[in-house]
């Protein structure tokens, strides 16, 4: 088996955010949305140019009609265009993607799993 070797854009709209270079995640899930995407391309599960084609294409169709009031969100891209490559795979729905998706949104912040505070049952702690 040979990886995938995953060359980002550094210019152009698929051009993840970064800050002096390094990649920047506003938030926990953007940073968890990337690294799923180069697991899969790693694992072999996707193709990374199949992925930018889609996120291209849903950069696209956002700039060509923006949402009424809302900025563009360079993740909530990246998000769907992963949702439409898994979906298209026959891997997962974006129906299953969005239901576990909000099952995560919902949990409490800080909280990326259910525990029962314990360190020791669950291999790490919170500190």
């Amino acid at each position: 088996m040979t990886t995938q070797i995953v060359e980002l854009d550094i210019d152009g709209p698929v051009a993840p955010p970064r800050s002096n270079g390094e990649l920047v995640f506003a938030e926990p899930w953007e940073g968890r949305a990337f690294g799923l995407v180069m697991a899969l391309v790693h694992g072999e599960a996707i193709s990374y140019e199949t992925f930018r084609t889609a996120l291209i294409e849903g950069i696209g169709a956002w700039e060509a009609a923006p949402p009424v009031g809302e900025g563009f969100h360079y993740y909530r891209c990246w998000l769907q265009a992963l949702e439409q490559v898994l979906a298209a795979a026959g891997l997962v729905s974006t129906e299953e993607a969005r239901a576990r998706a909000a099952t995560f949104a919902a949990r409490p912040a800080g909280h990326d799993h259910p525990h029962d505070g314990d360190a020791q049952h669950h291999g790490h702690d919170h500190g």
